[in-house]
């Protein structure tokens, strides 16, 4: 399985951007979960929003109401769309797949960087 993460890049507070993950090699994207996390320098990589097999979803409490996860099974994709983006959203995101939408499986993406400024 292959996770390749795109759409990071440099914006202003206040700013959006739209992440996009695709899978090579998932001969069963549709029956895992897909999560978002992200990792800011000296910091723990965190989980920023999961996505069940079934569609349910799981944000951390600091992006609810701004990001927003989802899926398309056809064509093996999820992205995370953010709104309202704020420095403290500054961090490289990696998406993962896995059983469970709350916590990661075993796969995961490169990374693309996300620079808020202020």
């Amino acid at each position: 399985v292959q996770l390749q993460a795109s759409g990071g890049g440099l914006v202003q507070a206040g700013g959006s951007l739209r992440l996009s993950c695709t899978a090579s090699g998932h001969k069963w994207f549709s029956a895992y979960a897909m999560g978002w996390y992200r990792q800011a320098p000296g910091k723990a990589r965190e989980l920023v929003a999961g996505i069940s097999r079934l569609g349910n979803t799981n944000y951390a409490d600091s992006v609810k109401g701004r990001f927003t996860i989802s899926r398309d099974n056809a064509k093996r994709a999820v992205y995370l769309q953010m709104h309202n983006l704020k420095p403290e959203d500054t961090a490289v995101y990696y998406c993962n797949t896995g059983t469970s939408y709350s916590t990661p499986g075993d796969y995961w993406g490169q990374g693309t960087q996300v620079t808020v400024s202020s």
